[in-house]
């Protein structure tokens, strides 16, 4: 994945040289060089409450093709992996009606992860259009802006 740069290059997660370490270094070096200019920082901390459940496969499926160019028997074994899944919801006597799954990633698994950063990748150069400064773990951002 890092030979072809798939992932952003500020995601500090499922990636070689890259950890918590990494994220805490950058993040407090833009921290101190602001205070060394005498800057003010306003660091925001988002942590998205079940991110993996909130994946769209709709939308993920379309990025996959559209972004990064993952087509025919790749794109189909994605595919059958995220559709086609059911849930209900049971309680002692009773259970609910079976429903469609339309959202979430497998989790436990290597390639969940994976397709969740591939579908928040664009987040890095959204917060970057606003001038401010981004650098995401696995699903927590941290998004910071000087003045």
């Amino acid at each position: 994945m890092h030979v072809h740069r798939l992932l952003p290059s500020l995601q500090s997660a499922y990636q070689a040289q890259h950890s918590t370490e990494t994220l805490v270094l950058k993040v407090l070096s833009d921290i101190l060089t602001a205070a060394d200019r005498s800057e003010l920082l306003m660091l925001t901390l988002l942590d998205l409450s079940a991110a993996l459940d909130t994946v769209d496969h709709l939308i993920l499926l379309h990025r996959l093709m559209t972004s990064y160019e993952v087509n025919g028997v790749v794109h189909s074994w994605i595919s059958f992996c995220l559709t086609n899944h059911t849930q209900y919801v049971c309680c002692p006597g009773s259970r609910s009606t079976l429903l469609p799954v339309f959202c979430g990633v497998p989790q436990g698994s290597v390639v969940g992860p994976i397709l969740f950063l591939l579908y928040t990748a664009d987040l890095v150069q959204l917060v970057e259009s606003f001038e401010l400064y981004p650098h995401l773990y696995a699903d927590d951002t941290q998004i910071y802006g000087l003045c």
